[in-house]
């Protein structure tokens, strides 16, 4: 069982965020720290501030040195899927080579009613996403990318510099969708980030993908499965590690504890010594 840290980027302060990476970047336990890609709150007074999370990303990747850094995911009818390969170049190098590359098809009403963004329906939405996940994972890893999709449409493309690692950062996927997303995952991802009730509902996705993998002929053993845990109060930590504790008897390969706001770094040791414990 392994470990790693979320920070919600919202309704704080940046210095509150770095600090907190800062500190989980010292503590070895955490192999890595992430944030979501919203412009919008999730919580609270949904006009509050949030920051911008690809942007976040690359000032971690140069004030940290050890923690890999990821954002938990990335909406890819956000960005065009060749701007985006190129900021995760770009990050990939500042980092020197610790990106976690998030991907999700996308979500919140809310902020694409507000900012005009093309939500389309379900079954497009994923069929966008897919061509996405190709054509980035394509100039990623290739010198140019001929791409003809119905969506996504690349001629003699390239993205360079390259990133460090190779032939690209992980892609990780997010999400529960069984027909859809968990297929998507089989087939590109090497970390599966699994949006779950509890520990049973989690082992019932996880034999959809498990399945998946079975179709298209991929080793589910290459493939991180992990999760969210949700710290609600600095003053109670015993909570969460009894949840994270459930998920690791489960099989989750990675509890990604998501730490509450405007908590001190403070919070990150002892956390680490209870998590510590069930390794």
């Amino acid at each position: 069982m392994r470990f790693a840290i979320k920070t919600r980027p919202e309704h704080q302060s940046w210095t509150q965020i770095r600090d907190m990476w800062l500190a989980a970047d010292q503590i070895d336990l955490f192999e890595s720290a992430w944030n979501w890609d919203h412009f919008y709150p999730l919580t609270g007074d949904l006009t509050g501030p949030n920051f911008e999370g690809w942007t976040m990303l690359a000032a971690m990747a140069e004030a940290t040195s050890r923690i890999r850094i990821g954002c938990q995911v990335t909406g890819m009818i956000y960005r065009h899927p060749a701007v985006l390969a190129n900021m995760a170049a770009t990050v990939d190098i500042i980092s020197g080579g610790r990106l976690e590359l998030g991907l999700g098809a996308g979500w919140n009403q809310l902020e694409c009613d507000a900012y005009g963004i093309d939500l389309p329906p379900m079954r497009e939405r994923f069929d966008r996403f897919d061509e996405g996940v190709q054509a980035i994972i394509r100039l990623l890893s290739q010198s140019t990318t001929d791409f003809a999709g119905r969506y996504v449409k690349l001629t003699d493309a390239r993205c360079e510099p390259k990133p460090v690692q190779r032939p690209h950062p992980p892609i990780v996927i997010g999400g529960r969708g069984k027909k859809r997303t968990l297929l998507s995952a089989a087939r590109w991802a090497q970390q599966w980030h699994a949006i779950t009730a509890s520990p049973q509902d989690w082992l019932d996705l996880k034999q959809v993908l498990l399945q998946h993998c079975a179709d298209v002929g991929r080793d589910p053993a290459k493939i991180v499965c992990s999760v969210n845990v949700r710290i609600e109060s600095a003053d109670d930590l015993d909570s969460a590690v009894d949840s994270a504790a459930a998920y690791g008897e489960a099989g989750t390969d990675l509890i990604v504890m998501n730490l509450p706001n405007g908590a001190s770094p403070a919070l990150l040791e002892p956390l680490a010594s209870r998590l510590g414990m069930l390794t």
